[in-house]
Protein backbone atom coordinates (compact mmCIF):
# COMPACT_ATOMS: atom_id res chain seq x y z
CA UNK A 1 0.00 0.00 0.00
CA UNK A 2 0.87 3.53 -0.92
CA UNK A 3 1.63 6.08 1.98
CA UNK A 4 -1.11 8.79 2.28
CA UNK A 5 0.13 12.17 3.56
CA UNK A 6 -2.29 14.49 5.37
CA UNK A 7 -6.06 15.63 5.75
CA UNK A 8 -8.62 16.34 3.40
CA UNK A 9 -10.10 19.72 3.49
CA UNK A 10 -13.14 21.08 1.94
CA UNK A 11 -13.04 24.86 0.77
CA UNK A 12 -16.13 26.72 -0.31
CA UNK A 13 -15.79 28.80 -3.59
CA UNK A 14 -17.48 31.23 -5.64
CA UNK A 15 -19.48 30.92 -7.80
CA UNK A 16 -18.97 30.82 -11.48
CA UNK A 17 -20.69 29.76 -14.48
CA UNK A 18 -22.88 26.85 -15.69
CA UNK A 19 -19.68 25.64 -17.26
CA UNK A 20 -17.29 25.18 -14.23
CA UNK A 21 -18.25 21.47 -13.44
CA UNK A 22 -20.52 18.77 -14.85
CA UNK A 23 -21.57 17.92 -10.88
CA UNK A 24 -25.13 19.79 -10.12
CA UNK A 25 -24.17 19.63 -6.54
CA UNK A 26 -20.62 21.44 -7.22
CA UNK A 27 -22.46 24.06 -9.05
CA UNK A 28 -25.09 24.99 -6.48
CA UNK A 29 -22.29 24.58 -3.59
CA UNK A 30 -19.24 24.81 -5.67
CA UNK A 31 -16.32 23.49 -3.79
CA UNK A 32 -12.74 22.67 -3.83
CA UNK A 33 -10.45 20.14 -1.98
CA UNK A 34 -7.04 20.16 -0.94
CA UNK A 35 -4.72 17.70 0.97
CA UNK A 36 -2.91 19.22 3.90
CA UNK A 37 0.26 17.32 5.05
CA UNK A 38 1.40 19.13 8.52
CA UNK A 39 1.55 16.69 11.24
CA UNK A 40 4.40 17.83 13.42
CA UNK A 41 4.89 21.12 11.57
CA UNK A 42 4.48 24.39 12.66
CA UNK A 43 2.95 27.48 11.85
CA UNK A 44 6.34 29.29 10.66
CA UNK A 45 5.92 28.45 6.86
CA UNK A 46 2.95 26.12 4.50
CA UNK A 47 4.10 25.29 1.09
CA UNK A 48 0.98 25.29 -1.82
CA UNK A 49 1.15 22.92 -4.79
CA UNK A 50 -1.46 23.38 -7.30
CA UNK A 51 -1.93 22.80 -11.11
CA UNK A 52 -5.02 24.45 -13.70
CA UNK A 53 -6.52 21.01 -14.16
CA UNK A 54 -4.11 17.86 -12.32
CA UNK A 55 -4.90 16.20 -9.54
CA UNK A 56 -1.70 16.98 -7.22
CA UNK A 57 -2.53 14.76 -4.02
CA UNK A 58 -0.40 12.71 -4.31
CA UNK A 59 2.11 15.38 -5.43
CA UNK A 60 5.72 13.68 -4.87
CA UNK A 61 6.60 16.74 -2.42
CA UNK A 62 4.15 15.80 0.36
CA UNK A 63 5.72 13.55 2.00
CA UNK A 64 9.65 15.06 2.11
CA UNK A 65 8.76 18.86 2.93
CA UNK A 66 6.17 17.41 5.99
CA UNK A 67 9.24 14.85 6.96
CA UNK A 68 11.25 17.93 7.23
CA UNK A 69 8.36 19.79 9.50
CA UNK A 70 7.05 22.12 6.70
CA UNK A 71 3.41 22.07 5.74
CA UNK A 72 2.17 21.65 2.53
CA UNK A 73 -1.61 22.18 1.02
CA UNK A 74 -1.59 19.87 -2.47
CA UNK A 75 -4.89 22.07 -3.71
CA UNK A 76 -6.88 20.85 -6.28
CA UNK A 77 -9.13 23.85 -8.97
CA UNK A 78 -12.77 22.94 -9.42
CA UNK A 79 -11.11 21.91 -13.29
CA UNK A 80 -9.11 19.00 -11.49
CA UNK A 81 -9.54 16.09 -14.06
CA UNK A 82 -11.68 18.01 -16.64
CA UNK A 83 -9.94 21.27 -18.36
CA UNK A 84 -12.43 21.57 -21.20
CA UNK A 85 -14.30 24.66 -19.82
CA UNK A 86 -11.37 26.17 -17.58
CA UNK A 87 -10.77 29.60 -17.00
CA UNK A 88 -7.71 30.95 -15.52
CA UNK A 89 -9.25 33.74 -14.21
CA UNK A 90 -11.21 31.46 -11.93
CA UNK A 91 -8.34 28.90 -11.22
CA UNK A 92 -6.67 31.80 -9.39
CA UNK A 93 -9.56 32.91 -7.17
CA UNK A 94 -9.83 28.63 -5.93
CA UNK A 95 -5.97 29.54 -5.32
CA UNK A 96 -7.17 32.60 -3.43
CA UNK A 97 -9.51 30.60 -1.46
CA UNK A 98 -7.00 27.97 -0.70
CA UNK A 99 -4.17 30.65 0.61
CA UNK A 100 -6.83 32.37 2.58
CA UNK A 101 -7.47 29.04 4.36
CA UNK A 102 -4.10 28.38 5.12
CA UNK A 103 -3.71 32.59 6.24
CA UNK A 104 -7.05 31.19 8.61
CA UNK A 105 -5.11 28.17 10.17
CA UNK A 106 -2.35 30.65 11.51
CA UNK A 107 0.47 29.74 9.09
CA UNK A 108 2.50 33.06 8.78
CA UNK A 109 4.30 32.44 5.32
CA UNK A 110 2.98 31.30 1.83
CA UNK A 111 5.18 29.62 -0.45
CA UNK A 112 3.43 28.73 -3.94
CA UNK A 113 4.93 25.52 -5.28
CA UNK A 114 5.00 26.46 -8.90
CA UNK A 115 5.14 23.25 -10.50
CA UNK A 116 5.30 22.14 -14.35
CA UNK A 117 1.71 24.13 -15.25
CA UNK A 118 1.30 25.11 -11.96
CA UNK A 119 3.99 27.98 -12.46
CA UNK A 120 2.02 30.95 -14.50
CA UNK A 121 -0.77 29.49 -12.53
CA UNK A 122 1.17 31.01 -9.19
CA UNK A 123 2.68 34.09 -10.96
CA UNK A 124 -0.19 34.78 -12.63
CA UNK A 125 -1.80 34.62 -9.04
CA UNK A 126 0.69 36.74 -7.38
CA UNK A 127 0.71 39.07 -10.15
CA UNK A 128 -3.24 39.74 -9.53
CA UNK A 129 -2.52 39.80 -6.26
CA UNK A 130 -0.49 42.41 -6.02
CA UNK A 131 -2.17 44.72 -8.07
CA UNK A 132 -5.17 43.72 -9.39
CA UNK A 133 -6.59 44.74 -12.53
CA UNK A 134 -9.11 41.98 -13.89
CA UNK A 135 -12.80 42.61 -14.13
CA UNK A 136 -13.35 39.99 -17.02
CA UNK A 137 -12.40 36.81 -19.21
CA UNK A 138 -10.81 37.26 -22.21
CA UNK A 139 -14.14 36.69 -23.87
CA UNK A 140 -15.22 40.10 -22.42
CA UNK A 141 -17.36 38.56 -19.75
CA UNK A 142 -17.55 40.01 -16.82
CA UNK A 143 -16.26 38.13 -13.63
CA UNK A 144 -16.07 39.03 -9.78
CA UNK A 145 -12.52 39.36 -8.55
CA UNK A 146 -11.50 41.34 -5.16
CA UNK A 147 -8.65 42.02 -2.93
CA UNK A 148 -10.50 39.92 -0.76
CA UNK A 149 -9.90 36.77 -3.17
CA UNK A 150 -6.73 36.92 -3.54
CA UNK A 151 -4.41 37.29 -0.41
CA UNK A 152 -0.55 37.92 -1.95
CA UNK A 153 1.48 35.27 -0.64
CA UNK A 154 5.39 35.69 0.27
CA UNK A 155 7.38 33.19 -2.63
CA UNK A 156 7.29 31.74 -5.45
CA UNK A 157 8.95 28.43 -6.07
CA UNK A 158 9.50 27.53 -9.85
CA UNK A 159 9.88 23.33 -10.19
CA UNK A 160 10.23 22.32 -13.72
CA UNK A 161 7.59 25.18 -14.41
CA UNK A 162 7.04 26.09 -18.39
CA UNK A 163 6.05 29.46 -19.76
CA UNK A 164 2.34 28.77 -19.77
CA UNK A 165 -0.27 26.57 -21.38
CA UNK A 166 -0.95 29.14 -24.32
CA UNK A 167 3.04 28.95 -24.68
CA UNK A 168 3.21 25.24 -24.45
CA UNK A 169 0.31 24.22 -26.62
CA UNK A 170 1.72 26.88 -29.69
CA UNK A 171 5.16 24.64 -29.20
CA UNK A 172 2.99 21.77 -29.33
CA UNK A 173 0.68 22.30 -31.98
CA UNK A 174 1.17 20.32 -35.17
CA UNK A 175 1.35 23.20 -37.65
CA UNK A 176 0.99 20.46 -40.12
CA UNK A 177 -2.77 19.84 -39.83
CA UNK A 178 -4.41 20.94 -42.64
CA UNK A 179 -8.26 20.32 -41.68
CA UNK A 180 -8.94 21.38 -38.30
CA UNK A 181 -11.70 18.76 -38.42
CA UNK A 182 -9.79 15.63 -39.94
CA UNK A 183 -6.81 14.31 -37.49
CA UNK A 184 -4.98 12.57 -40.80
CA UNK A 185 -5.23 15.51 -42.98
CA UNK A 186 -1.32 16.85 -42.96
CA UNK A 187 1.12 18.66 -45.00
CA UNK A 188 3.85 16.20 -45.01
CA UNK A 189 6.19 19.64 -45.66
CA UNK A 190 5.73 20.69 -41.80
CA UNK A 191 4.98 17.39 -40.34
CA UNK A 192 7.93 17.03 -37.99
CA UNK A 193 7.57 13.09 -37.81
CA UNK A 194 8.04 12.80 -41.74
CA UNK A 195 11.25 10.97 -42.15
CA UNK A 196 12.59 13.92 -44.75
CA UNK A 197 12.26 16.34 -42.64
CA UNK A 198 14.29 15.09 -39.63
CA UNK A 199 15.77 15.25 -37.05
CA UNK A 200 17.86 16.34 -37.11
CA UNK A 201 16.02 19.64 -37.85
CA UNK A 202 17.30 22.16 -40.68
CA UNK A 203 17.20 25.85 -38.58
CA UNK A 204 15.67 27.53 -41.31
CA UNK A 205 12.76 24.72 -41.64
CA UNK A 206 12.57 25.41 -37.77
CA UNK A 207 11.69 28.94 -38.87
CA UNK A 208 9.02 28.31 -41.03
CA UNK A 209 7.51 25.33 -38.46
CA UNK A 210 7.50 27.61 -35.27
CA UNK A 211 6.14 30.72 -37.52
CA UNK A 212 2.80 28.05 -38.65
CA UNK A 213 2.76 26.80 -35.24
CA UNK A 214 1.84 30.16 -34.30
CA UNK A 215 -0.66 30.97 -37.31
CA UNK A 216 -2.18 27.77 -36.05
CA UNK A 217 -3.11 29.22 -32.52
CA UNK A 218 -4.28 32.24 -33.84
CA UNK A 219 -6.17 31.22 -36.74
CA UNK A 220 -8.35 29.10 -33.84
CA UNK A 221 -8.67 32.52 -31.90
CA UNK A 222 -10.09 34.16 -34.89
CA UNK A 223 -12.63 31.19 -35.27
CA UNK A 224 -13.22 30.99 -31.87
CA UNK A 225 -13.75 34.67 -31.19
CA UNK A 226 -16.10 34.66 -34.27
CA UNK A 227 -18.42 32.09 -32.86
CA UNK A 228 -18.75 33.78 -29.93
CA UNK A 229 -19.70 36.91 -30.89
CA UNK A 230 -22.49 34.89 -33.21
CA UNK A 231 -23.48 33.69 -30.00
CA UNK A 232 -23.56 36.62 -27.86
CA UNK A 233 -25.41 38.51 -30.41
CA UNK A 234 -28.57 36.26 -30.44
CA UNK A 235 -31.39 37.28 -29.17
CA UNK A 236 -32.76 33.73 -28.13
CA UNK A 237 -31.92 33.70 -24.45
CA UNK A 238 -31.87 30.11 -24.44
CA UNK A 239 -29.67 29.69 -27.81
CA UNK A 240 -25.94 28.22 -27.40
CA UNK A 241 -23.54 30.45 -25.45
CA UNK A 242 -20.64 28.14 -25.92
CA UNK A 243 -19.53 25.16 -28.11
CA UNK A 244 -16.97 22.29 -28.05
CA UNK A 245 -14.40 21.36 -29.99
CA UNK A 246 -11.38 19.18 -30.32
CA UNK A 247 -7.72 20.24 -31.18
CA UNK A 248 -5.73 17.42 -32.87
CA UNK A 249 -2.19 17.01 -32.76
CA UNK A 250 -0.78 18.45 -29.94
CA UNK A 251 2.37 16.82 -29.19
CA UNK A 252 4.52 18.07 -31.79
CA UNK A 253 7.41 19.98 -30.42
CA UNK A 254 10.92 19.02 -32.39
CA UNK A 255 12.58 19.12 -29.26
CA UNK A 256 11.00 16.10 -28.57
CA UNK A 257 13.19 14.00 -30.89
CA UNK A 258 15.70 16.74 -31.60
CA UNK A 259 18.29 16.74 -28.25
CA UNK A 260 20.63 19.06 -30.02
CA UNK A 261 17.74 21.68 -29.51
CA UNK A 262 17.64 23.34 -25.80
CA UNK A 263 20.05 20.57 -25.13
CA UNK A 264 19.68 18.64 -21.29
CA UNK A 265 20.08 15.03 -20.14
CA UNK A 266 16.67 14.40 -21.17
CA UNK A 267 16.21 11.19 -23.27
CA UNK A 268 14.01 11.78 -26.60
CA UNK A 269 10.07 11.31 -26.06
CA UNK A 270 7.62 12.46 -23.70
CA UNK A 271 6.41 11.93 -20.26
CA UNK A 272 3.90 9.34 -21.95
CA UNK A 273 5.78 7.75 -24.29
CA UNK A 274 6.77 8.03 -28.06
CA UNK A 275 6.10 11.83 -29.06
CA UNK A 276 4.40 10.83 -32.40
CA UNK A 277 2.11 8.54 -30.66
CA UNK A 278 1.33 10.98 -28.67
CA UNK A 279 0.53 13.25 -31.14
CA UNK A 280 -2.35 11.17 -32.42
CA UNK A 281 -3.41 10.08 -29.05
CA UNK A 282 -6.96 10.40 -27.84
CA UNK A 283 -6.36 12.78 -24.50
CA UNK A 284 -3.86 14.88 -24.75
CA UNK A 285 -2.94 18.73 -24.38
CA UNK A 286 -5.60 21.02 -25.34
CA UNK A 287 -7.72 17.83 -26.80
CA UNK A 288 -10.99 19.05 -26.04
CA UNK A 289 -12.47 22.47 -24.64
CA UNK A 290 -14.86 25.08 -25.30
CA UNK A 291 -14.54 28.53 -27.28
CA UNK A 292 -14.88 30.33 -24.09
CA UNK A 293 -12.07 28.50 -22.06
CA UNK A 294 -9.36 28.27 -25.66
CA UNK A 295 -9.24 32.15 -25.27
CA UNK A 296 -8.49 31.89 -21.58
CA UNK A 297 -6.37 29.14 -21.46
CA UNK A 298 -4.85 27.98 -24.63
CA UNK A 299 -4.88 31.66 -27.07
CA UNK A 300 -1.08 32.77 -27.56
CA UNK A 301 -2.59 35.74 -28.08
CA UNK A 302 -5.04 36.13 -25.12
CA UNK A 303 -4.70 34.34 -22.44
CA UNK A 304 -3.41 36.38 -19.28
CA UNK A 305 -1.60 33.59 -17.30
CA UNK A 306 1.82 34.09 -19.65
CA UNK A 307 4.33 32.89 -16.66
CA UNK A 308 7.15 35.34 -16.99
CA UNK A 309 5.01 38.32 -18.03
CA UNK A 310 3.21 37.91 -14.86
CA UNK A 311 6.23 37.20 -12.45
CA UNK A 312 7.70 40.18 -13.84
CA UNK A 313 4.53 41.98 -12.35
CA UNK A 314 5.34 40.49 -8.72
CA UNK A 315 7.72 41.89 -6.09
CA UNK A 316 8.65 38.46 -3.73
CA UNK A 317 11.54 36.06 -3.82
CA UNK A 318 11.68 33.39 -6.65
CA UNK A 319 13.18 30.13 -6.62
CA UNK A 320 13.67 28.65 -9.85
CA UNK A 321 14.72 25.03 -10.30
CA UNK A 322 15.65 23.20 -13.45
CA UNK A 323 14.99 19.33 -13.58
CA UNK A 324 18.27 18.52 -16.29
CA UNK A 325 16.66 15.26 -17.72
CA UNK A 326 13.19 16.87 -17.92
CA UNK A 327 11.78 15.50 -21.39
CA UNK A 328 9.07 17.91 -21.41
CA UNK A 329 10.24 21.43 -19.78
CA UNK A 330 13.49 22.67 -21.20
CA UNK A 331 16.59 25.00 -20.05
CA UNK A 332 15.01 27.67 -22.09
CA UNK A 333 11.73 27.86 -20.63
CA UNK A 334 13.12 27.61 -17.28
CA UNK A 335 15.54 30.29 -17.68
CA UNK A 336 12.99 32.53 -18.66
CA UNK A 337 11.89 32.76 -14.48
CA UNK A 338 14.93 34.33 -13.69
CA UNK A 339 15.25 36.62 -16.89
CA UNK A 340 11.53 38.01 -15.52
CA UNK A 341 12.45 38.28 -11.47
CA UNK A 342 14.96 40.84 -12.41
CA UNK A 343 17.33 39.82 -9.67
CA UNK A 344 15.18 38.35 -7.27
CA UNK A 345 15.59 34.85 -8.74
CA UNK A 346 17.32 31.79 -7.10
CA UNK A 347 18.30 29.27 -9.52
CA UNK A 348 18.74 25.80 -8.93
CA UNK A 349 19.57 22.83 -11.22
CA UNK A 350 18.44 19.43 -10.35
CA UNK A 351 20.87 17.18 -11.80
CA UNK A 352 19.13 14.34 -13.58
CA UNK A 353 15.60 14.73 -12.50
CA UNK A 354 13.04 14.15 -14.95
CA UNK A 355 9.77 15.51 -15.07
CA UNK A 356 7.79 13.62 -12.30
CA UNK A 357 11.04 12.24 -10.27
CA UNK A 358 9.63 8.84 -10.33
CA UNK A 359 11.82 6.61 -8.74
CA UNK A 360 14.54 8.86 -7.80
CA UNK A 361 14.34 9.21 -3.87
CA UNK A 362 17.64 11.17 -3.72
CA UNK A 363 16.59 14.04 -5.46
CA UNK A 364 13.58 14.00 -4.03
CA UNK A 365 15.28 14.64 -0.66
CA UNK A 366 17.71 17.14 -2.26
CA UNK A 367 14.77 19.39 -3.77
CA UNK A 368 12.90 19.42 -0.31
CA UNK A 369 15.82 20.50 1.62
CA UNK A 370 16.09 23.29 -1.19
CA UNK A 371 13.09 24.48 -0.61
CA UNK A 372 13.25 24.34 3.03
CA UNK A 373 16.14 26.73 2.73
CA UNK A 374 14.24 29.09 0.21
CA UNK A 375 11.69 29.32 2.61
CA UNK A 376 13.73 30.13 5.42
CA UNK A 377 15.55 33.05 3.63
CA UNK A 378 13.72 36.24 3.94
Amino acid sequence: MGATFGRLVAIDVKPGSAADSQSGLNLLKPTIYGRLAAERCGKEVAFVVIHPSSNFFGHYLLGPLERRGRAILALNTRFAGNDATLTMERCIQDLGAGVAFLRAEGYRRIVLLGNSGGGSLAAFYQSQAERLTITDTPDGRPIELSKEDLPPVDGLAMCAAHPGRAQVLTDWLDPSVTDETDMLAADPALDMYHPKNGPPYDRAWLERYRAAQRARNERITDWALARIRGFDASPDPDGPKDAAFLVFRTAADPRFVDLTLDPSDRKGGTTRGSARASNYGTLHTGRICSLRSWLSQWSVRLSRADGPKCLAQTSVPVLSVLYSADTVVFPSQVAQWAQAAKGRAREYTLKGATHHMVGQPQLLDELADVLVGFAAER
